[in-house]
């Protein structure tokens, strides 16, 4: 099957016109997903359903009664829910767990005649960056397999590099949509938080974390975006704005004014390659006569450390809930109540995780919440409105989306610390709440992918992803 078949946008008029059917693609990509378990991009396919749902779809496609997602193949990271299928989150504490109900992404993807062919690899409750926190096993990078794919979502992202689906739906807290996409050459969408609904996302950090999107071109992005956008009555934090359609005015781009934050370009850790390239797109848009100045963020540096103490915060919280009372894993070895609650999460959660909560439970403990919580809930406010004051002048942010490509496999195993930093340019969207995009941007010297970031302002998704299409065609 030719490459551009895995590219929803130019399939869709082949299966309208019955020169492919959903079966011969479903069949493909099957084929696709067999023939690379090496990458270790799946937790579970879900093949005789995909196979048994893609002529019902493709009836529905004769008849033109399709829906607008009718024949695209879409795979979930294991943190979204789907009614009577297994959900892991990435951690032993999940085993044997069958959500009982579809998360809202899920449900409107089903009702838009996706097809969903399995769950995704990930790290434990999204916490790493790089997809080796994982229960089941590090992911690997499909364009160099020594090398990691990014995380939390590096399953997602290997699965639509590696043309094992043509879309997947990843969760972003602090970068794990956008820093796997970097890390693999994939489009790579955190929208707003609010804009896409929580419900039925096994919850890491609520007020950080949101639905992305990776895909092969902007197109796609936006066709998913338009059907799983939306208010939700399940989710109090969804927005109630009205969703556009993201895709009808991508080839209009106007003329626009971009700040470029001078000191991520100034980072004495960035690859040398990455700021070449990212130079290189800044003069590429000049000529196409978008206004780029340099802008000054003094405040990028606090980004960091108030991300992780509000998220290990929030994951303290969150993940009390995983007791072995209520569901997943139980410890065999515990003979009191007392022993199942401390036997089943010593065993149930991994070290990264357990550190975590430790992290959070700290920062929140009496003697500390004012030190740390409370100040970093202060700095995020004034993050939030030094950007809001950028965007206010400004159509757009744009910055690299890592400091490196792609890093082998186990390189930071003796420093975890060195691997938080890897989110330094993905965390400052996630703190403001704003959406963000990771485009492809060239490859360096060892053809690994680099990514560029554009940052939108609140809820102005469909005017970065005209934007984003626009960059996608004059930088190849």
């Amino acid at each position: 099957m030719s490459d551009h078949y895995y590219s929803f946008s130019a399939l869709r008029p082949l299966l309208a016109s019955q020169k492919i059917t959903v079966t011969e693609v479903v069949k493909q990509l099957l084929q696709d997903t067999q023939r690379q378990k090496e990458l270790n991009a799946f937790v579970n396919v879900y093949d005789q359903e995909i196979i048994e749902g893609a002529p019902v779809v493709n009836q529905k496609i004769k008849q033109g009664k399709s829906g607008p997602l009718a024949g695209m193949v879409i795979g979930l990271k294991d943190m979204i829910a789907y009614k009577n299928h297994p959900l892991h989150a990435g951690s032993k504490i999940l085993t044997n767990y069958i959500s009982p109900f579809d998360a809202t992404v899920t449900q409107r993807l089903l009702a838009a005649d996706a097809l969903i062919i399995g769950h995704q690899n990930c790290d434990e409750f999204g916490m790493g960056s790089s997809s080796e926190n994982a229960y089941f096993g590090t992911v690997l990078n499909p364009l160099d397999k020594t090398r990691v794919a990014g995380g939390s979502s590096g399953g997602s992202a290997a699965a639509v590099k590696a043309k094992m689906c043509h879309v997947s739906i990843g969760t972003d807290t602090g970068g794990s949509v956008r820093q796997p996409a970097a890390f693999c050459g994939l489009v790579g969408l955190k929208p707003s938080y609010g804009r896409v609904s929580r419900h039925g996302l096994v919850a890491y950090a609520s007020s950080f974390d949101t639905a992305g999107i990776f895909s092969h071109t902007v197109e796609d992005c936006a066709t998913i975006l338009e059907v799983i956008a939306g208010p939700d009555a399940f989710d109090d934090t969804a927005a109630t704005q009205e969703v556009p359609r993201y895709t009808t005015a991508l080839d209009n781009p106007g003329r626009y004014k971009v700040a470029c934050l001078a000191e991520t370009l100034d980072n004495g850790g960035l690859q040398p390659e990455i700021k070449e390239h990212t130079l290189h797109a800044l003069e590429l848009l000049k000529k196409e006569g978008h206004q780029v100045d340099d802008v000054h963020f003094a405040l990028l540096k606090y980004a960091l450390p108030t991300y992780y103490i509000l998220v290990n915060a929030e994951a303290s919280t969150n993940l009390a809930r995983f007791d072995g009372i209520r569901y997943g894993y139980r410890s065999s070895h515990a003979t009191t109540l007392e022993e199942v609650y401390i036997k089943t999460r010593t065993e149930g959660f991994a070290k990264e995780v357990k550190k975590r909560i430790m992290l959070g439970s700290f920062v929140l403990s009496a003697s500390q919440c004012e030190t740390h919580y409370i100040k970093a809930l202060k700095v995020r406010n004034v993050i939030k409105k030094a950007m809001q004051d950028i965007l206010s002048q400004y159509d757009f942010i744009i910055l690299p989306t890592t400091t490196a490509t792609a890093f082998k496999v186990n390189s930071f195993a003796n420093n975890p610390l060195s691997m938080y930093w890897s989110d330094l340019y993905t965390v400052l969207a996630s703190v403001a709440g704003l959406p963000a995009i990771s485009l492809p941007n060239g490859v360096d010297q060892k053809n690994l992918p680099i990514g560029i970031q554009v940052i939108g302002n609140y809820f102005e998704e469909a005017k970065l992803l005209t934007f984003a299409r626009h960059f996608e065609t004059i930088v190849k």
